[in-house]
């Protein structure tokens, strides 16, 4: 009876639903937003203000109308329209950039010119812009050739057993058993 007891409680285990027995859920805490850079590109935005002072636009202007563009969450957005303010309100051009972040730095050298000598913007920004994209284009070239070498070690080491146990291995064994047979 003990056999059959121990065999029927076995059965009945087994046929519970084992899969469908749920834990209770706790919500995950909410992830906090990490800071992430500005994806803002200082190509675009020379472009984009050359574009703007050709149709007639002041600096002041265009910096203000570029920072609101960029958005007032963005720091980019928030330097180029804090400096287009400061110029405004009279402020020197190093002043009204001190604590920019690097995209608008960009910016700021580039209409430095035109600002404080009166300079014509359209090749200065221009060639900023120009600029920028070639040391892009440099830097990708150097980084591809990098990486080339840096390959060559990792792979050199899964190809060549692979050459050697599928290419060399079945020739070797073909020519050793075509000696040793009689």
């Amino acid at each position: 009876m003990n056999g059959l007891g121990a065999l029927a409680l076995l059965a009945v285990l087994a046929a519970l639903p084992w899969g469908s027995v749920r834990r209770p859920v706790t919500p995950a805490p909410p992830r906090r937003r990490a800071l992430v850079p500005s994806p803002v590109d200082a190509a675009v935005l020379l472009d984009l203000a050359g574009a703007a002072m050709a149709a007639g636009a002041s600096v002041p202007a265009v910096l203000q109308a570029l920072g609101r563009a960029v958005g007032e969450d963005d720091e980019v957005g928030r330097a180029l329209r804090s400096a287009g303010v400061a110029l405004v309100l009279g402020a020197p051009w190093p002043d009204a950039w001190h604590s920019s972040p690097p995209v608008a730095q960009h910016v700021g050298r580039a209409l430095e010119p035109a600002w404080v000598d009166g300079a014509a913007p359209d090749t200065l920004v221009a060639r900023a812009a120009e600029g920028i994209r070639a040391r892009r284009h440099r830097q990708a070239r150097e980084d591809a050739a990098r990486l080339g070498v840096r390959l060559v070690l990792p792979l050199g080491l899964c190809f060549l057993p692979a050459f050697v146990l599928l290419g060399i291995v079945p020739v070797l064994l073909a020519a050793g058993g075509a000696i040793l047979a009689p």
